[in-house]
């Protein structure tokens, strides 16, 4: 879904109140304040809203959440391994400025000045962070590390790179 983005999966339960633990690439701690719920992926391509009644940062990328009608460990167990989503609206909210799930949407320009597309997926690596975009009709994924990355200019929403000679070719 476009109006949707992918922010982590829940990853187990916490207590014994029903609380789960999210861990999520917003790139900050983070304490959804202000969300009114999350959406999770009950079955692939449904995504269920759940009501925060209370959360709390463990750290940059987990977070402690009571979730309404979730009051059991048990129950809570059965959401463990769900992918978790967010309206995009509140995901821009939410993300770090820094962090890589926050360069979704924008358009991905060579030092050429080629526009190859905007950035539709974020998939990150131990070592480097892959692009994903579509060019010429064929999915691409593209390098992002400290050798590749000339700038990101925020307010335009554009990531300029410089590509290794013949990378491109690959999908054209």
């Amino acid at each position: 879904m476009n109006d949707y983005i992918h922010i982590g999966k829940i990853v187990a339960s916490f207590g014994l109140k029903g609380e789960v633990i999210l861990k999520h690439a917003l790139g900050k701690k983070t304490t959804f304040a202000g969300l009114e719920a999350i959406f999770v992926e009950e079955v692939k391509g449904a995504y269920l809203p759940y009501f925060i009644e209370s959360s709390k940062a463990k750290d940059h990328s987990e977070t402690y959440i009571k979730l309404e009608g979730v009051h059991t460990k048990e129950a809570a167990n059965r959401l463990a391994t769900r992918n978790v989503w967010l309206p995009e609206a509140d995901f821009r909210k939410l993300a770090g400025k820094s962090a890589p799930i926050s360069l979704l949407g924008f358009e991905l320009i060579t030092d050429e000045a080629e526009h190859l597309g905007p950035i539709e997926e974020v998939i990150e690596q131990p070592h480097q962070v892959l692009l994903r975009i579509s060019l010429n009709g064929n999915e691409a994924l593209i390098p992002l590390h400290a050798e590749t990355l000339d700038s990101i200019d925020h307010a335009r929403k554009e990531v300029h790179v410089t590509l290794p000679d013949g990378l491109l070719d690959i999908y054209r």
